[in-house]
């Protein structure tokens, strides 16, 4: 009988997630800037846990996976409201390095619901290296998470031999890449050899193939990873494992906005992945996650419980 539950391990955390630290400045209603020193009042402004992997690691903690963190930050404002709120929700930042007189990044979102438009401060995000994570924190963790390659520049050149340390000391490996600013979409198919669960949304992964059609992406690029699932939005989810092509659909729920529903997304997909769940359900509790984190402002507010997700898979039976 497939386990709804954690399955033991002896190690002390079941994902180490190594990223980008920054908070989210939401910014929702009419939110298109006119420049001309014009001056616009919003609906609503809130400041939230952000960074893809960050939003993630609290999915994952939300579900009761034990996660821990590292990363770079600044000893500033932002960076110790990122800590604090990690912290808050069970993530194990012992690992993360404050740089003293570095700033922590920060993002504006200008949200319309089910669509937005980022801008970014980079500050640390991109200052992470492969070489400061050291094989004994790997050894702690049963997988590895890595998101927003394409921002974390300076951790791009390490990640093959990162992911061969991680693998060698019998970790299993996940990769969302986010999308690239600077849209030469370079540097990924080196990973996908090495990567167990990659991550992509549509878009991400019709850019990375050449190919507008996202089953045959997602196909395609199976036949270079192990596992691909793709995030499709109100659509849903897709993924390929090796000759099996499945899909889950999204929840019908009111949307306040999408901030961190493919993090959502992942978190629910890999806790059913590191039970040896099939496919289809891994893909089933992703769509749940990603869905139900679009009920309130930012990333993290809706992000669902264990009993709550499974409440919805299994009304989705």
């Amino acid at each position: 009988m497939m386990s709804e539950t954690l399955a033991p391990s002896s190690r002390p955390f079941d994902l180490l997630v190594a990223g980008e630290i920054n908070p989210d400045l939401i910014l929702s209603g009419d939110v298109e800037p006119a420049f001309g020193q014009v001056e616009k009042c919003v609906d609503t402004a809130a400041l939230t846990i952000g960074s893809s992997s960050v939003i993630f690691a609290c999915g994952a903690a939300r579900l009761g996976l034990r996660v821990a963190f590292i990363g770079k930050c600044g000893d500033d404002l932002f960076g110790r409201y990122m800590l604090e709120a990690m912290q808050e929700r069970g993530i194990d930042t012992r690992a993360v390095m404050q740089i003293p007189g570095g700033h922590t990044g920060m993002s504006v979102i200008l949200n319309r619901g089910s669509d937005r438009a980022i801008l970014t401060y980079p500050g640390l995000i991109a200052a992470l290296s492969a070489e400061d994570i050291p094989d004994d924190l790997l050894g702690q963790a049963r997988h590895l998470h890595i998101a927003s390659y394409f921002l974390q520049t300076a951790l791009q050149p390490g990640l093959p031999d990162l992911f061969r340390r991680a693998r060698r000391l019998g970790l299993t490996t996940s990769l969302d890449p986010n999308y690239d600013p600077g849209a030469s979409w370079q540097g990924i198919r080196d990973l996908l050899a090495l990567t167990d669960v990659f991550l992509p949304n549509q878009t991400e992964a019709c850019a990375l193939t050449g190919i507008d059609d996202p089953a045959e992406a997602a196909r395609t690029l199976g036949r270079q990873t192990g596992t691909v699932a793709v995030k499709m939005g109100a659509q849903g989810a897709l993924g390929v494992q090796g000759e099996v092509l499945a899909h889950a659909p999204a929840l019908s729920v009111p949307v306040v906005d999408t901030v961190g529903a493919g993090d959502s997304f992942d978190a629910g997909f890999l806790y059913g992945y590191l039970q040896g769940w099939t496919l289809e359900r891994c893909l089933r509790l992703g769509a749940v996650c990603g869905s139900l984190s679009t009920r309130a402002a930012g990333g993290t507010a809706a992000q669902p419980t264990l009993a709550e997700a499974l409440g919805f898979l299994d009304r989705e039976k």
